[in-house]
């Protein structure tokens, strides 16, 4: 009985931190949009002695049970970075068991009956049965009203903005205007117009985890004015009081916008 009493008390401490830390949260200085780098899941594997798979399964459920936390908090928006272009030139046996495990992680966000589902990212180099999932995924939850949730899969900041500018040159062919015409008038309002995430707010915070302090082509130009916050914990590592003090963090600082 004494063992399991020392084993408790930690735990109730840890509890009674993490509620009067949610308590602290002022709702008004919380984010709206936040994007996610989901990253630390083959170190985490490999640090447990267990298979890649795992790693990359135990990120996934970490996904759904980090999604319940934004719901809990009314953050409208997120954005997670699952996988990025460069991801697409792992292994061949890595690759298959990491897009086997993602789109099982599609399927489980379609059972919600909650969140709306929207990819961001470049469809036609993900295989075709992964492209058609997410489609259908993407008409299934258009209506639902709970977290918005951008999927970025396929995705890299330089493809998205390539993929602009072929979009504008394209209309602007199109309308018959020359590319000398086309720069005259183009402005960064045309150019978020034909990213992936064409009208919805910029993320507000981006959090990575696993300790890596850089970006890696997640949202290049969206990011601009985001709010950073890097955590040492390995993504299925990663808890509700790491969420919490990411949040306490932001609405701590005074965004300035570049001003």
């Amino acid at each position: 009985m004494k063992g399991s009493a020392t084993v408790q008390l930690p735990n109730l401490a840890y509890r009674y931190y993490e509620r009067r830390l949610a308590k602290s949260l002022p709702a008004d200085k919380l984010p709206h949009h936040i994007g996610v780098m989901v990253d630390g899941n083959r170190r985490w594997a490999k640090l447990a002695g267990s298979p890649t798979l795992a790693g990359h399964q135990a990120g996934a459920d970490k996904i759904l049970e980090f999604l319940d936390w934004c719901e809990e908090l009314n953050i409208k928006m997120v954005t997670l970075y699952m996988l990025s272009t460069d991801n697409l030139n792992r292994e061949a046996s890595e690759l298959r068991d990491l897009l086997e495990v993602i789109g099982g992680t599609l399927d489980r966000l379609g059972e919600t009956n909650r969140v709306k589902v929207q990819q961001v990212g470049a469809k036609d180099l993900l295989p075709p049965e992964l492209a058609h999932k997410l489609s259908a995924l993407e008409t299934i939850t258009a209506n639902r009203s709970g977290v918005h949730v951008n999927v970025a899969i396929g995705y890299g900041g330089r493809r998205e903005i390539l993929d602009a500018f072929k979009a504008l040159l394209g209309q602007a062919a199109h309308d018959g205007r020359t590319i000398e015409e086309l720069a005259e008038n183009l402005s960064t309002d045309d150019i978020e117009s034909a990213l992936y995430t064409k009208g919805q707010p910029d993320p507000d915070l981006v959090i990575r985890t696993s300790g890596e302090q850089r970006l890696s082509g997640f949202l290049t130009w969206q990011s601009a004015y985001s709010e950073f916050y890097f955590c040492e914990a390995l993504w299925p590592d990663f808890r509700r009081v790491d969420f919490l003090r990411a949040l306490r963090d932001f609405a701590d600082r005074q965004r300035r916008f570049g001003a």
